[in-house]
């Protein structure tokens, strides 16, 4: 029996858009895996028709509750989402889930991280060596995350990774600077967005993230650092929106002061303040390393990641 065969692949915090594409590659190549979430139905109307998942729930609070999910895993991808008013708890939950792989024997554990560790881009373009130097609270809080993963892996008792990535979008994608201009353009009404939209910026097709996800499980020299994965170049919102609508976009943008006055009534809308230099300050990664270590990454074309993002809609 090969070791893909024999192995559990546990993705922790899996029914986001990230968890569905790693778990879709994972079921490509007839590999199992274990879903792990506090939401018993949530996992079973994901993943419940799936032969090689195995559903498994959660208490992230309660240490017995980690090591029962965890037991038996080979490797873990671990993608737990919390809501962004409550980004102290990101250190937090990952000390408790390293501290655990680790008694549990877990042979490895990648993290999908984000580019808020970097602060304000240095240079044009952003690599692995650009200095993580976070002046938010939400950076600051994601570094110390990357470090309680990193430091993990230094220690030898378990193989540790992280692969960043910036702002995403797909098919049936919620959670996205894009998502109600795909929806908007379906229904032909204007799109509700965040500007500037005229701005270089940068989106991952999440159904490219899986297969890059499942392959740096594979290859041992991925593990004792981190990856940055981009996407199909640079491009605007605006350009983006121009596909969508296939000419002249109908918006409505809501720039950094709107956001404040929003943010009054709307608390995520307030917290998404500190992160609006994303938007101002481009921050384009270069991800040659990643591109080199997997002898190259599948990308979707920004028009044909449009055209399968508006197709899924109803």
């Amino acid at each position: 029996m090969t070791q893909k065969s024999s192995e559990t692949i546990a993705l922790v915090g899996p029914t986001g858009a990230i968890g569905k594409s790693v778990a879709a590659a994972l079921r490509h190549q007839g590999r199992r895996y274990r879903v792990i979430g506090r939401s018993r139905s949530a996992l079973d109307r994901t993943f419940g028709n799936d032969p090689l998942a195995e559903v498994v729930t959660w208490d992230p609070e309660n240490e017995e509750s980690i090591r029962d999910a965890l037991r038996g895993a080979t490797a873990v991808v671990y993608m737990v989402g919390v809501p962004y008013t409550d980004f102290h708890l990101h250190p937090i939950l990952m000390r408790r889930v390293i501290d655990v792989a680790i008694a549990e024997k877990v042979d490895r554990l990648l993290l999908i991280g984000t580019l808020y560790v970097f602060g304000r881009p240095q240079s044009a373009r952003v690599t692995e060596d650009h200095p993580r130097e976070p002046h938010t609270f939400k950076g600051r809080k994601r570094k110390e995350q990357e470090d309680i993963v990193l430091a993990a892996h230094a220690t030898g008792k378990i193989k540790t990774t992280v692969l960043r990535l910036p702002d995403f979008y797909g098919p049936g994608v919620e959670r996205s600077l894009l998502s109600d201009l795909f929806v908007a353009a379906k229904q032909h009404r204007k799109a509700k967005m965040i500007g500037p939209v005229d701005r270089p910026h940068e989106f991952v097709f999440v159904p490219d993230v899986g297969p890059v996800v499942a392959t740096l499980l594979d290859t041992p020299a991925a593990f004792g650092r981190a990856w940055n994965l981009g996407g199909a170049g640079a491009t605007t919102q605006l350009e983006l929106a121009r596909m969508a609508f296939g000419g002249p976009p109908r918006y409505l943008a809501a720039g950094k002061m709107m956001l404040r006055l929003l943010g009054l009534l709307d608390p995520l809308l307030r917290e998404f303040v500190e992160m609006h230099y994303l938007l101002t300050d481009p921050l384009i990664v270069d991800d040659s390393a990643l591109q080199e270590l997997l002898g190259g990454v599948k990308k979707t074309p920004y028009s044909e990641g449009v055209r399968q993002s508006l197709s899924a809609i109803g």
